[in-house]
């Protein structure tokens, strides 16, 4: 794996600046079989992420802008007459890398029917199911700020993203870059030249070495502590689920893959630890109004908890 994430973020590094880590974990999220949510105000280039990716990896892609009236079937496709007969129409859903752009800004009933599509990696139209391609990654983006005609995700529909990305400002540096790139006019004239640099072949070779990575009794121990521990701080009122704790064994075992190693080090939980645990937790709102925030509690249960040696 370390060979192929070093050739997607030399690809992507063609039109993206300074986002290594969302590259890292859409790659990670897509060999273990999870989806990503990424966090960021308007204009950090969260969307030109998802497409640079996809076309490096090879992956048919297409881009779903939620809004309020977006019906589930919009999503999911619908039953259609054609020459007398009832037909399924797929819908944009039916893809390999779907962005699902400003995902709180659309009803509960449209978040449902993609969370079905997420789990099972299906959907169910009329009775009948219909299989999504494999293999299948949700890039889903919402704006932190902006609250107004937005439906916040409900804590069950985040506990099934694997990953969830903070995209901030690029820095000093990378900005400068940024303007140096290639446009037209506002377009990033250098998108087109990202080409797939990965075929299905090596992506399977990836997902089944990931689950031969070995993990030591005294990691899996550590990451049930540390899920257990983020129950019980005091500024949290909810904490991560057993499916975290599964969750956050996966994405170890992709970072050790990454790195080039058999096997899972504490140090590779640790590396993971906040963007799988970040969304699962629900502080209580004394600990907001003091502007803690869920990253912080995620150290601390880090930090409480001996890391086995």
């Amino acid at each position: 794996m370390r060979g192929l994430r070093d050739r997607v973020r030399a690809e992507v590094g063609k039109v993206l600046v300074g986002q290594d880590e969302a590259i890292e974990l859409m790659l990670a999220a897509l060999v273990c079989r999870g989806h990503v949510l990424l966090e960021g105000v308007p204009g950090v280039a969260k969307t030109l992420a998802a497409n640079a990716v996809a076309r490096a990896l090879g992956l048919e892609y297409r881009r779903v802008q939620f809004t309020p009236d977006m019906l589930p079937s919009d999503l999911t496709g619908t039953m259609t007459l054609k020459g007398g007969e009832l037909v399924f129409r797929a819908g944009p859903v039916f893809t390999q890398l779907l962005l699902a752009d400003e995902i709180n800004r659309t009803p509960p009933k449209t978040q449902a029917a993609l969370l079905e599509a997420m789990q099972e990696a299906q959907v169910t139209i009329e009775g009948e199911s219909h299989p999504l391609p494999d293999p299948f990654l949700v890039v889903a983006t919402q704006n932190p700020i902006e609250y107004e005609g937005t439906y916040p995700l409900p804590e069950a529909q985040l506990d099934r993203f694997l990953f969830k990305v903070d995209v901030g400002y690029p820095s000093e540096e990378d900005e400068h870059a940024v303007l140096r790139l290639r446009r037209r006019g506002v377009v990033p004239a250098t998108l087109e030249d990202v080409g797939g640099v990965v075929d299905a072949g090596a992506l399977a070779d990836a997902r089944g070495t990931l689950d031969a990575t070995t993990v030591s009794e005294e990691v899996a121990a550590y990451v049930v502590a540390l899920v257990r521990a983020t129950r019980d701080l005091p500024s949290v009122t909810l904490g991560a689920s057993p499916r975290a704790a599964v969750h956050l064994v996966t994405a170890a075992r992709a970072a050790a893959r990454l790195d080039g190693r058999e096997f899972v080090t504490p140090d590779d939980v640790v590396r993971m630890a906040p963007a799988v645990l970040r969304h699962r937790l629900v502080l209580r709102p004394e600990a907001e109004l003091e502007r803690y925030r869920p990253d912080d509690a995620v150290q601390t249960a880090l930090a409480a908890v001996p890391v086995p040696r």
